[in-house]
């Protein structure tokens, strides 16, 4: 009868090991996540941007030149940057993540040659005299940078984008004098719906 209880102890602890390794399996998984994703990007941040884009948006209509109203939109697109850039940092340190981690500097580099071109085309459009077409320009490469920088980020980022870039080819082919509708719609609307979307999935 004795030599029966060591085995009936050995049976009882023998999941411990297995719940262990499952354990580290687990942690392996969501760390390789981590590092495969940029799960960085900014809900409330989002939210942020958007609000000062309506804002942006009520000022640019009240613009007397053409001039003073791409200085606002300019402002805004820094101040933009700003608010993301802050938030970006705070999200990421609440969750104990490095900022500059791989999936960060591809989220980057992703994101930049959009913005680049943004810049360059929008200075030439707006030399040649072709200020009506910024609005779309804008949202079209602005969405197509998150759609590309969203490839390493939550798959909501790049639902955003093609939403971007939708509102940005319907921007391009309709009255000019849409286009701050379009701007406020885009850069404001979208960035709020899907920045609480954001916030709520992936926190903050």
């Amino acid at each position: 009868m004795f030599p029966d209880r060591p085995r009936r102890a050995r049976s009882r602890k023998a999941p411990a090991p297995r719940d262990h390794a499952i354990e580290n399996l687990r942690f392996i998984r969501e760390t390789m996540e981590r590092s495969a994703s940029f799960t960085g990007v900014p809900g409330w941040g989002g939210v942020g941007m958007g609000i000062t884009a309506l804002g942006a948006a009520w000022l640019a209509a009240r613009q007397p030149t053409v001039g003073a109203w791409l200085t606002t939109w300019l402002m805004e697109a820094a101040l933009a940057m700003v608010i993301g850039a802050w938030t970006v940092s705070v999200k990421a340190r609440a969750a104990n993540l490095p900022v500059l981690s791989g999936a960060a500097r591809k989220f980057a580099l992703s994101l930049s040659p959009p913005f680049v071109s943004g810049v360059l085309l929008s200075a030439a459009l707006y030399r040649a005299g072709h200020s009506a077409l910024l609005p779309g320009l804008w949202l079209l490469l602005y969405g197509a940078g998150v759609v590309t920088g969203g490839a390493f980020s939550v798959r909501i980022v790049p639902v955003m984008g093609m939403c971007l870039m939708a509102m940005g080819a319907v921007a391009l082919f309709s009255p000019a004098s849409w286009g701050n509708f379009f701007l406020a719609a885009g850069f404001g609307g979208l960035q709020i719906v899907f920045g609480i979307i954001i916030a709520r999935r992936y926190g903050g």
